[in-house]
Parts: C-alpha cells; structure tokens; sequence
C-alpha cells in the first residue's frame, strides 16, 4: 500500500495523550504532520503472519512495544475478518516517521495496516470504517483508547475531538489556523508504558477526585482557549497556553524530571511555550517557535545537548 498514513499530533499539547485527559470525556486539539507510516500486505501460502517492521525508530521502541504490537496487528485481523487460517499475510510497515513515544506512532501503525488490509482484499473501507478498525487495533497499545490518534491519523489535518464516554459517536470537527506555525518535536529517547502510566493517573485521581476535578476544569478552560487561539493564528497565546498545560501535566504526575529539562533549554533558546506531549514520563517533548530561525535555534540547542530534535509546521 503506497499511500502514507499520518500521524497525528502537533496539539498534542491539549488532548494530551488520549489518555490522561482526553479518555476522560475531556476536548482536545490535534494535528497530522508531515511524515508518515506505509504498511503493505501480500498474501502467501501458509497460515497467520509475518511482519518486516522497517520503520525507523527510538532504540529500544520496537522491543518493548513489541507484544503489543502483535496483538494490534491480530486485532485488526480479526476485526476486519481476514481468515489467516487458510493464508498467511505478509505484513511490511516502512515510511519516515520515526516511531517514538509520544508521537502517535502506534495509531499511525494502526491506520496504515487497516488501509492496506482493505486494498489487498478489496474490502473498500470508506473513512469511518479505517478508523473503526485503526481504534481497534489501538486497544492493544492503550487499553482503552480516547480514539482522537487513529483518529487525527485517519483524516489529517486539525482537529477537535470530544470522546463520546455514554458510547456514541465522538465529535471530531476539523480546524483551520491561517498561520503556519514551526514547532520542535523533541525525543527524550525514554520509551514510557502508556498503560501503566494511565493507570497511575487513574489511581491518584480515585484517591483525590476534588484535587482532580479542579485539574480537569483548569484544562477544559485551556482547551477552549487554545481552539480560539488556532482559529485567529494568534501564536503567543498558543504558546502561553502550552505553558499552562504542561504544569497541569506535572500536577497529574506524568511528566518526568526530562521532560521538564528539555521544557527548559526549549524556552531559554528562545520557544514561546512548550511542553511534554504523550504518555509522559519520557517520549516527547514539543516546542512552538515565532519563527524558522528560532525554531533552528532551539533545535540545535537540544541535539548540543544529546537529544535529537526534529523540526516541521503545524497549522
């Protein structure tokens, strides 16, 4: 299957991570990027699969996620009911996305598998149904999935997604900024385990729910905010908004003593605001820049440091 599959997240900053808030019922913001993952099936003989995963990837990422990702793939199968008792399915997944925590590369994994499955058998899967399937495939990684990164990764572009929690259909409305925006995705090259840190989240917010409570209606008012903020360009307040994310993020417990670090040198060099993004605990962490020369600034800024930073728009 050559067509590529994005994945999706600038905004992670609001959603941030499908689980920490979002899963709670909680609006988030969005993005695809640039860089993509492309999956290819081939049926042979035999029974079951194989997969050459060629994806460029944190050291580390593939072995830790790897049960995970086998029975992603087995739920996709299954969802879609291929028969791999009587064939045997050659699954190659390949692209320029690097696959990291924090990144959305599991939904961009789950996407890109759910198309390519649908053009081998001919399945003709409108968009909804790729999504469906991608979100079945997402439960592997994350237990309970928010939906908005198979999301995001089926549809592209900038997006405000509310979970349904009652089980209906989630609200997805595509945005549009009439600014393009330079951020710094930068990998702290820690692998983090989305479930056990969900979990974590859960635990303390069952202990102290009024603490919780306060939290959640502090971020709806930032995610509120920022879909204002897109909707005029207005690049200060967004930056000034991720600010006030990340210490949410720090309050819950997800972010880690990296995350902040990297938070630093970010808005020393020169960042309008920043944040962890994802499971925390490690992953990522995202950067806004006014401009492509700050932009290169806080870049390189972070490689000095060791880490890896890559840079693309949003927007």
């Amino acid at each position: 299957m050559e067509r590529p599959y994005f994945l999706a997240k600038f905004i992670s900053y609001f959603r941030n991570k499908r689980k920490h808030f979002v899963v709670y019922g909680l609006p988030a913001i969005a993005s695809a990027l640039g860089s993509s993952t492309i999956a290819e099936v081939k049926v042979v003989e035999g029974k079951g699969f194989i997969v050459d995963d060629k994806r460029l990837a944190t050291p580390g990422y593939k072995k830790k996620k790897f049960n995970e990702a086998v029975k992603s793939i087995t739920n996709i199968i299954e969802y879609l009911r291929v028969d791999i008792e009587k064939q045997k399915l050659e699954i190659t997944f390949a692209g320029d996305l690097i696959a990291a925590s924090g990144v959305g590369a599991s939904a961009a994994q789950c996407t890109s598998l759910s198309r390519a499955i649908s053009d081998t058998f001919n399945l003709k899967l409108t968009e909804k149904e790729i999504n469906k399937a991608a979100y079945e495939g997402e439960k592997a990684y994350h237990g309970t999935p928010s939906g908005i990164d198979n999301t995001a990764s089926t549809y592209g572009g900038l997006i405000w997604f509310v979970k349904n929690l009652r089980g209906g259909e989630n609200t997805m409305k595509l945005l549009q900024s009439p600014k393009k925006m330079p951020l710094v995705i930068i990998n702290s090259g820690i692998t983090a385990s989305t479930t056990e840190v969900v979990a974590d989240v859960r635990r303390l917010k069952e202990e102290n729910p009024k603490k919780f409570d306060k939290i959640f209606s502090k971020y709806k008012n930032l995610a509120e905010k920022a879909k204002k903020s897109l909707l005029d360009g207005d690049i200060v307040a967004i930056g000034n908004l991720m600010d006030q994310n990340h210490k949410l993020l720090q309050e819950i417990t997800v972010s880690g003593e990296l995350n902040d670090k990297l938070v630093k040198i970010a808005l020393k060099n020169g960042a309008i605001g920043a944040k962890m993004t994802g499971t925390g605990r490690g992953g990522l962490v995202i950067a806004l820049a006014e401009n492509e020369e700050i932009q290169e600034k806080i870049a390189k800024a972070i490689e000095k440091e060791g880490f890896d930073a890559w840079r693309t728009m949003i927007g």
